[in-house]
Order: structure tokens, then C-alpha cells, then sequence
């Protein structure tokens, strides 16, 4: 559809950046932190691990005031769960509590909106030694942590997210580092773990209700439009196959309370269900978000299975490797340019995804995630020219402005990342922050903050409300 005049972002637009405990704050074990899955995972060869990170748990004053100064009305980030809890239940860790009212403080005082995710992929490891989410006693963990986490800080935090990207940890939890290694039949486990996840996050938003009636809560998953290889009836019916096991299984059991059928109908024919015990559905639907966060990097697109090893094919390393014989075949988009990092970049799918979830659901949409990953270089004078970041973002932000425009209820754009930080699959070097972090892999040389080409591209951005492109 060709609109004649666009809309212009609502007033009141959350414009954000986003970021992760374990991605930038550092101090992996100060102030009474307890050891999480990502502290004591496996790091890719030559990659930095999580220990020191971007310092932000050291410097979070002097970030803020960037966030500031780049004109953040928002800024979304996690709590570390062994912050407050070390050992994921039990003694409430004091210290924890009072960085995180710390830093909401001070991100209130430069009129920056706190959105806080609960649990972003470190599990406290205490936790994980006892089965983590296989064990149905875990959803009682994060109910108990979500009621502290609401007690403390549910005065002053308006927007809360549940669980990042529930879906990757179940599709690609070993990659993430999230998958005990010696599960005995890992994708039965991981749906099991998934619905016990379902449950805690249902929990968590009917807490909030009762005990922060005016604040918003939601699930945040990785949502992408699957795109058919052809106009094949079989390759629209993979498609269909694929955007209900990657996304609507998660959506429809968050907005809905029940299993979306395509998907269940996939767990039955793998033997994947999950255990369902009484009164579990009840939970489910007890559970009502009230509004949909989502990170989006890139779509997906599929084809006609063959049932045989080809089925399952890399492409970028968002996706991993997509495919499974007997139920969808990954292939490459011959339509889009890749990154870096072999990532397909769609603008016009993030538009697509936007008004396919506003369709499904009907219900705001706040988007957490959405970013470049580069090779950034620091030039003479503390410039950091990434002029491709600044074209990816316009291009998504002005598809998100045709998304408004053809009805879409979009309240926020958090982009990845408000700051460098350690990315999950290739360190310090792959980097996404408007700010530069000055230390490589292995050196941390003076943590110094840069701001690059793009901080003075965003801060124009969110002057202009979205205008200025």
C-alpha cells in the first residue's frame, strides 16, 4: 500500500536503546552477584568473556548522562537475577537491590524511562545445578523473584518485559549457552522447560496486575515474517509451518493463554509435548500482557522440505541454522543484502512484522531490539564513522513510520545496543553501541565512552520526533 501522507510517530514515542545485564554491566561476582549459566558457560575461541564487559556496573552515571545528552527518552535494560538473588532463591542480596534502585534513580532524574527485562538468558546457576526450567520448582524461583523485583522496584518502573527471547532459548539454546549439555533428549526437555517458562511468565504478569496496577508488562520475543521460497503451495505451507513454531507458539500462549495448533500438532508428531499438569492451563490464561515487545534483526525465508541432511541450512548467525527435515527447509533470500556477519538486512520485513502482529494481536507493540553489528573502527580525533549503521536504522525507522501509518500501534524502539557491549556470539569486536567502548577482546585499555558518527544521528532523531531522518 502507497500512503498518499505518512503519520507521524505518536506523541509521548519511546524513543530507546537497549541493552543486558550480562552484555555490559561487568562486576560478574561484586557485591554479593551469584554465578549465573552465561558466568560459567563456554566463550567462542578469541572472544572476551562477561567478567568486566562494558563496566556499566562501575560507570552507570556516566552512561546515563550519555543517554541523556543523546536525548533517550527510554532505556531498556536487565536485571541480573543473581544480583538479586545469588543462589535464585532465598536471602535477598541487599547490595543487589540497592545498584538497581540506583540506577533507576538515576536514569528518572534525566527524565528516562526505565523499561526493565526480568531474566535475560542468565539463569542463576544455584538453579541450574537443580534441573533449571525442567525443574517445575524454577517457576516458583521467578514467581518469587518477579514479586521482589515488583516490591522494590514496581513504584517507579512502568514497563516491564518477562523473559527475553524465550523462543531462541528453546530453538537455539546451545549456541546461546543456555542448554545444560547433558540433557539425554534435549528438544523434549527444552519444550518441557518452554512450558514451565509459559507458566512463570503468566505468573509474573498476573503479579504485576495485583501488585503494580499501573504499570505495563509483556513478553519479549524474537519475532520475524517467514517469507514462502515461491509462490509453491508447498513453500507457503513450510512457511506457515515455521512462523508458528518460531513465533506463534509463544504468542499465542502469552496473549491467548492456550498452544497455538499448528505448533502443537508439531510437538505431537516429533514427541516433544510437554508434560501438562492440572490446572496448568488455568495459569496460562490467567496471564494477560498488555502490550507485545519484540527484538527483530532479520526475517527468515523457507522452502519445500526434502526430508533429508539439506533441510537444515545456515543462514547468518541470528538464524544459526534453519530447517528440520519433515517440517521446513532454510534457505537464503536472494532479494536482500547480508551484513558483516552474513545477517540478510529487511527493512520492509520489519514493516511486515509489525503489521502482522498488530493484526494476530491487537495489542501494542513496543519494539526492545533492533540493530547492526559491525567492525567499528576508532579513527584519529575519537571518531567512529559507522555511516552503515545510521542507513540500516533510517531505513527500519521509516518502516516503522509506514507500519504506524497503515494502523500499526507501535509505542517504542529500543534499538540494539545504547552502548557497546559483549555480543553473545562474537565478543567486544562485534559491536552495535551509538557509544563507543574503547577496549578489544583481551585488553581493556581505558573503558573510555566515544560517541560515534550514529549518537548524533539518533539525538536528532528523537528531537525531531522521528522527522529527521
Amino acid at each position: 500500500m502507497i500512503h498518499s501522507k505518512l503519520k507521524s510517530f505518536p506523541k509521548g514515542f519511546l524513543w530507546g536503546a537497549s541493552t543486558s545485564a550480562y552484555q555490559v554491566e561487568g562486576a560478574w561476582d561484586e557485591d554479593g552477584k551469584g554465578p549465573s549459566v552465561i558466568d560459567m558457560g563456554k566463550y567462542p575461541e578469541g572472544t572476551s568473556d562477561f567478567k568486566v564487559a562494558s563496566d556499566h556496573y562501575h560507570r552507570y552515571k556516566e552512561d546515563i548522562a550519555l543517554f541523556a545528552e543523546m536525548g533517550l527518552k527510554a532505556y531498556r535494560f536487565s536485571i541480573a537475577w543473581t544480583r538479586i538473588y545469588p543462589k535464585g532463591t532465598g536471602e535477598i542480596n541487599e547490595k543487589g537491590i540497592a545498584f538497581y534502585n540506583d540506577l533507576i534513580n538515576e536514569l528518572l532524574s534525566h527524565n528516562i524511562e526505565p523499561i526493565v527485562t526480568m531474566y535475560h538468558f542468565d539463569l542463576p546457576y544455584a538453579l541450574q545445578e537443580k534441573g533449571g526450567w525442567s525443574n517445575r520448582d524454577t517457576i516458583d524461583a521467578y514467581e518469587n523473584y518477579a514479586k521482589t523485583l515488583f516490591k522494590y522496584f514496581g513504584d517507579r518502573v512502568k514497563y516491564w518485559l518477562t523473559i527475553n527471547e524465550q523462543n531462541m532459548m528453546i530453538l537455539y539454546g546451545a549456541v546461546l549457552g543456555t542448554v545444560d549439555s547433558k540433557i539425554e533428549n534435549p528438544q523434549k526437555e527444552l519444550y518441557q522447560q518452554n512450558h514451565h517458562m509459559l507458566l512463570a511468565q503468566a505468573k509474573a504478569m498476573k503479579l504485576c496486575h495485583e501488585m503494580c496496577p499501573n504499570a505495563k508488562i509483556g513478553p519479549a520475543p524474537n519475532i520475524i515474517s517467514i517469507y514462502p521460497a515461491s509462490s509453491k503451495p508447498e513453500d507457503v505451507i513450510a512457511a506457515s509451518n515455521f512462523s508458528s513454531i518460531r513465533n506463534w507458539l509463544y504468542l499465542d500462549a502469552a496473549v491467548f493463554g492456550r498452544y497455538n495448533s499448528i505448533a502443537w500438532s508439531y510437538l505431537e508428531e516429533k514427541g516433544y509435548t510437554p508434560v501438562i499438569q492440572e490446572g496448568d492451563m488455568e495459569i496460562l490464561k490467567s496471564g494477560k500482557p498488555d502490550f507485545i515487545a519484540f527484538n527483530y534483526y532479520s526475517t527468515s525465508t523457507v522452502a519445500e522440505i526434502k526430508n533429508d541432511s539439506s533441510d537444515k541450512n545456515s543462514t547468518g548467525d541470528q538464524q544459526i541454522a534453519i530447517g528440520e527435515p519433515g517440517v521446513y527447509r532454510g534457505v537464503s533470500n536472494p532479494y536482500l543484502e547480508k551484513t558483516q556477519f552474513g545477517w540478510e538486512i529487511d527493512p520492509i520485513g520489519f514493516r511486515s512484522t509489525l503489521r502482522e502482529l498488530n493484526e494476530r494481536y491487537n495489542l501494542p507493540l513496543l519494539v526492545t531490539e533492533n540493530g547492526l553489528g559491525a567492525y567499528d573502527k576508532l579513527e584519529e580525533g575519537d571518531e567512529v564513522n559507522d555511516d552503515y549503521r545510521i542507513d540500516f536504522l533510517r531505513k527500519h525507522i521509516e518502516q516503522a513510520k509506514l507500519a504506524i501509518t497503515d494502523g500499526v500501534n507501535l509505542i517504542g524502539y529500543c534499538p540494539w545496543s545504547a552502548i557497546d557491549l559483549v555480543s553473545t556470539h562474537q565478543g567486544i569486536s562485534k559491536r552495535y553501541g551509538f557509544i563507543y567502548v574503547n577496549r578489544d577482546e583481551f585488553d581493556l585499555k581505558d573503558l573510555r565512552r566515544i560517541k560515534k558518527k550514529s549518537f548524533y544521528w539518533y539525538k536528532d532523531v528523537i528531537e525531531s520526533n522521528g522527522d529527521k531522518l
